[in-house]
């Protein structure tokens, strides 16, 4: 599967009758699956439907599906209002025996208010054009997950070169001369014989606690080991693919502990670079991870 950004937009048009119809998907950058939905007043009623094909297509991302009506859903039709009409009809006959006066004309009795009313016409097959309109989404939500996908794959080839950059700072941290076993060793020895000086009376048990303790705040391997594993998962996720976008963010966040952990234990200049270099590496990955779904 490709990796998916969480951005994008896409857009579907329908038609059935004297109906018209559009859909349009915007999609952002979202912590888990928001979906909004802006239906017409009329069709309210088809926002469950509408909630549950967005669900089964997406994990993440902030969604707001907006449906816009180019026709009217019913025909509309000109009626005469027979009651109005009976009623000037009464009138009529009544004022015509006590004033003299010609006919009313056509035209005149048309632009009476009411005599003639604009009425729609029941949707006899509403059901059927709901349906439609729900396929016109299931096309714009496909070119929603295209647009997704496109851009997902630029953000990989973005992803996968700040892993390198990582892997290239772990690298360099685990090479440099603070993180070897003889500078680690040496760095102890000369650390004890300085402790023995100030204290010469230290017990032996302590002599040991207090050479576990240099020993672990001096070595970075452990550490080195861990970001490897790290960075071994999350190229298992980029070739992987599919919603990974929570996951790399956990790993994310366990990477820059690691380097973290690095930079408070350096005593080296070399090292304290590569450590720096390695958080800034994981900043710049994290960041982008933020838009993967």
């Amino acid at each position: 599967m490709s990796v998916s950004s969480m951005t994008g937009f896409a857009s579907a048009a329908g038609r059935d009758g004297e109906a018209a119809w559009t859909w349009e998907l915007k999609s952002v950058n979202g912590r888990g699956l928001d979906v909004r939905c802006r239906l017409p007043p009329t069709l309210e009623g088809m926002e469950p439907a509408v909630r549950a094909r967005l669900q089964d297509r997406f994990k993440r991302g902030s969604i707001t599906a907006t449906l816009v009506l180019t026709k009217p859903m019913g025909v509309m039709r000109l009626r005469l209002n027979q009651t109005v009409v009976d009623q000037l009809e009464e009138i009529i006959e009544a004022l015509s025996v006590r004033v003299k006066a010609d006919t009313p004309r056509l035209d005149g009795l048309l632009a009476i208010k009411g005599v003639v009313e604009a009425v729609e016409e029941e949707d006899t097959d509403r059901a059927k054009r709901e349906e439609a309109i729900l396929g016109t989404l299931g096309e714009a939500i496909d070119a929603l997950a295209r647009t997704r996908t496109k851009e997902g794959e630029r953000l990989a080839a973005v992803l996968n070169g700040h892993l390198d950059d990582t892997a290239a700072a772990s690298e360099r941290a685990g090479a440099s001369a603070a993180a070897q076993p003889e500078s680690i060793r040496n760095r102890l020895a000369a650390q004890i014989a300085a402790l023995l000086e100030e204290v010469p009376a230290l017990p032996a048990d302590r002599l040991a606690q207090e050479a576990a303790l240099l020993a672990t705040r001096a070595d970075v391997r452990e550490e080195i080991d861990r970001l490897q594993v790290h960075l071994s998962a999350a190229r298992d996720l980029m070739r992987e693919g599919g919603a990974i976008g929570r996951r790399l963010d956990f790993l994310c966040q366990e990477l820059n502990r690691e380097a973290n952990t690095i930079c408070s234990k350096s005593t080296d200049i070399e090292l304290t670079r590569a450590g720096l270099d390695l958080k800034a590496a994981v900043d710049q990955l994290r960041e982008q991870v933020q838009n993967i779904e």
